[in-house]
């Protein structure tokens, strides 16, 4: 017998997805924002869509300030953006 499959929102389209699937970006107790490889940082985690339109959407609506409480680094932004650019070009 399975157990649960974890499911989590995307901040960027709305749809609910299999966690593992997600990219996590979290916000720490110090307040820095990172994006999470892990899963396991402590803090607050919003995610997203590994698709490059869930990222334009979420920075569009603000829906990643919103989850996450706080301004998000135009570098998060641009680090979640070239993971599309390198896998785009290969």
């Amino acid at each position: 017998m399975q157990g649960k499959i974890p499911m989590r929102r995307c901040t960027g389209c709305g749809e609910m997805k299999e966690k593992k699937s997600l990219i996590r970006i979290v916000r720490t107790p110090e307040g820095e924002i990172k994006l999470d490889r892990t899963g396991k940082i402590n803090g607050r985690g919003a995610y997203l869509c590994d698709d490059p339109g869930c990222l334009r959407m979420a920075q569009k609506k603000r829906s990643l300030q919103r989850s996450l409480g706080t301004a998000i680094p135009d570098e998060i932004f641009d680090e979640l953006a070239g993971r599309w650019e390198v896998s785009s070009d290969g």
